[in-house]
C-alpha cells in the first residue's frame, strides 16, 4: 500500500510515466495523414504496463489549450481526451491542423474526443464527422441528453451504424447518481453487450462508485467493453460523495491498478479532476503523482 510519505518521495519531481504506446486494440498510436504525434522513448519504461496515463479534457474547462498543454508538460502526462471547448465540433481543416501542431509541440497525443452529448441522429452524424476530421479512433459520448431518464434507442442505433461505417469506437460515459441515463457500468453493459463490439463504455470509477457500484469488480466483469477510463477518487459511495485528490478518498487504487493489469487493459486511464475546477492544478499534480507511485509499486 502506498502511503502519503511514499507518494511525496516518489511522485512529482521524478516519477517516470508508466506507459507503452498502445491503443485499446494493441496498435500504435493514431497514424499518418492525421499528423501523428509520437511518444518519446523516455516515457516507455515499464515492461509490465500497457495502459496510458492521460487527462480528461473536461478537467480544464476553465482554461485554454495553451495553459492545459503547458501544465501537462510540467506533470509529464502526454495523452488528452479532446473536449470541444478546446477544439470546436465544427472545426475546419485549418483549425484542426493548428490544434494538432500545438499538441505535437507539447508532445501530447489527442487519443479521443468527448464526452459529446448526442440528443438526436443529426448530433451523432456531426460527432462522427468531427472524429474523422480530427483523426481519432475513439469517441467518448452520451447517446442522449442530461434530462433523459431512459435510453434513446434511435440515437443508439445510429451510433452503432456509424461505428460500423467508420470503424471509430464509441465509449458511453456514465455519470453515477447525477444522471438517470447510464448511471453505472452495468446500465451501459446491458445496452451494448449484444451490439457491435466497438460499442462500449468509458468507466468513470468515481461516478460508478457514487452510484453504489463496485468499479474494480465492474472493470473485471466488463473489461472487453471498457475502452476508456476516467480516474477519480470520491469521499463516499453515495450521491453526496464528492470528488477529491486520488488517494484521499475511498477507492482502493492498488487493487484497481492490479485489476487493470489482470484484465490486460490497454487503453487510456485519464484523470478527470473535479474537486476545484477554478484552481485544479495542485490537486491534479498530487493525484498524478500518487497514481504514478501506485503504478511503480503495484
Amino acid at each position: 500500500m502506498v502511503n502519503r510519505r511514499t507518494f511525496l518521495r516518489s511522485s512529482l519531481a521524478g516519477t517516470a510515466l508508466l506507459v507503452i504506446p498502445f491503443d485499446a486494440f494493441g496498435q500504435t498510436s493514431p497514424k499518418s495523414d492525421n499528423s501523428t504525434i509520437k511518444t518519446s522513448s523516455s516515457r516507455d519504461r515499464s515492461e509490465g504496463t500497457s495502459f496510458h496515463l492521460g487527462m480528461a479534457g473536461y478537467t480544464f474547462v476553465k482554461f485554454d489549450l495553451d495553459t492545459t498543454l503547458a501544465f501537462m508538460k510540467k506533470i509529464d502526462v502526454h495523452y488528452l481526451c479532446i473536449k470541444d471547448f478546446h477544439l470546436p465540433l465544427d472545426a475546419d481543416a485549418e483549425q484542426i491542423a493548428a490544434f494538432k501542431a500545438k499538441l505535437e509541440a507539447a508532445n501530447v497525443i489527442g487519443y479521443a474526443v468527448g464526452p459529446i452529448y448526442m440528443k438526436d441522429v443529426a448530433a451523432v452524424d456531426k460527432a462522427f464527422a468531427y472524429a474523422q476530421r480530427v483523426g481519432v479512433d475513439l469517441i467518448v459520448g452520451v447517446p442522449g441528453v442530461w434530462g433523459d431518464t431512459t435510453p434513446n434507442y434511435e440515437v443508439l442505433d445510429r451510433v452503432e451504424q456509424k461505428v460500423k461505417e467508420t470503424n471509430i469506437r464509441y465509449a458511453i460515459h456514465l455519470h453515477g447518481p447525477d444522471m438517470t441515463l447510464y448511471p453505472d457500468a452495468t446500465s451501459i453493459w446491458n445496452d451494448v453487450k449484444d451490439r457491435d463490439p466497438r460499442l462500449g463504455m468509458c468507466l468513470d470509477i468515481g461516478h460508478n462508485l457514487r452510484y453504489g457500484s463496485d468499479s474494480i469488480r465492474d472493470l473485471k466483469r466488463y473489461a472487453k467493453r471498457v475502452f476508456d477510463i476516467h480516474l477519480k477518487d470520491v469521499t463516499a459511495p453515495t450521491k453526496e460523495g464528492h470528488a477529491i485528490e486520488l488517494g484521499r478518498g475511498i477507492i482502493d487504487f492498488p487493487a484497481f491498478v492490479k485489476m487493470l493489469r489482470k484484465v490486460g487493459y490497454k487503453g487510456s486511464v485519464s484523470l478527470e479532476y473535479e474537486k476545484d475546477m477554478n484552481d485544479p492544478f495542485i490537486g491534479i499534480a498530487e493525484s498524478v503523482g500518487y497514481f504514478k507511485a501506485i503504478t511503480e509499486q503495484g
